[in-house]
């Protein structure tokens, strides 16, 4: 019947078809290099945990004690980050993926004390080849939910077969009672069902611990310095 079609009709019709092949390819060549992107994150974490293991043991090996309590990586899943770059109405392509999520590389960094954190933020961001792309402090200024960390969006080359490629980095600093507080909180906020009130309500305790926490990092702070304090003085008059 198709074949008695006049040749306009004909034209139009292919037009109207969906090109499935295409659409196919398209999919997979997307969900290829997104893997291949994936590997890519994967090493530029490898290279900031390393630098961070390193700053570890320079510091154990002059001080004595470790300012790193543990270090924590995650990788966005491949569906995650489509899901995001949906909602944000972006382009479905690697290129738009790499210039617009800047945290599917993660690297969390827990630390004994707060001055541990700035110390550690500082020495990375002196580093040759990392290049600070955006700085939050949120120890400075929490979250009005009571969130406190610091974070940095860090760009680290790697170095692959083909040459050097640069990558982005998300890297949060925490005080274990940081990391207790939003972890707890975390699992919290996603309980269903329940009331307006209740909501509310445990808001305002979790804001409330989270202020008992910033008073207990800076509680432990000012013993570590008169205990540093005391130490000092000791040797000197030794």
């Amino acid at each position: 019947m198709e074949n008695n079609l006049p040749s306009r009709l004909k034209t139009a019709h292919l037009k109207s078809t969906p090109d499935f092949e295409t659409d196919a390819d398209k999919l997979k060549n997307y969900i290829l290099n997104a893997k291949t992107l994936m590997s890519y994150y994967r090493c530029a974490i490898l290279e900031v945990e390393t630098k961070f293991k390193v700053l570890d043991e320079q510091f154990s090996l002059r001080h004595e004690r470790n300012p790193i309590e543990s270090i924590r990586t995650r990788l966005k899943s491949i569906e995650s980050i489509t899901e995001k770059m949906i909602r944000k109405n972006l382009p479905m392509t690697i290129e738009s993926v790499e210039s617009n999520i800047y945290d599917i590389a993660g690297v969390r960094v827990i630390c004994s004390f707060i001055d541990d954190i700035y110390m550690l933020a500082e020495c990375l961001s002196k580093q040759d080849d990392i290049k600070v792309i955006a700085e939050k402090d949120y120890i400075i200024k929490p979250k009005e939910n009571g969130y406190r960390s610091l974070h940095l969006i860090v760009e680290i080359p790697i170095f692959l077969q083909q040459g050097k490629r640069s990558m982005k980095v998300e890297v949060q600093f925490r005080t274990i009672a940081m990391e207790f507080w939003a972890n707890i909180e975390h699992r919290l906020r996603y309980k269903k069902n329940l009331s307006d009130e209740i909501l509310e309500s445990t808001a305002k305790d979790l804001k409330e611990c989270a202020e008992t926490s910033a008073l207990l990092d800076l509680k432990m702070q000012q013993i570590k310095a008169t205990i540093e304090k005391n130490t000092e003085e000791g040797i000197q008059s030794f």
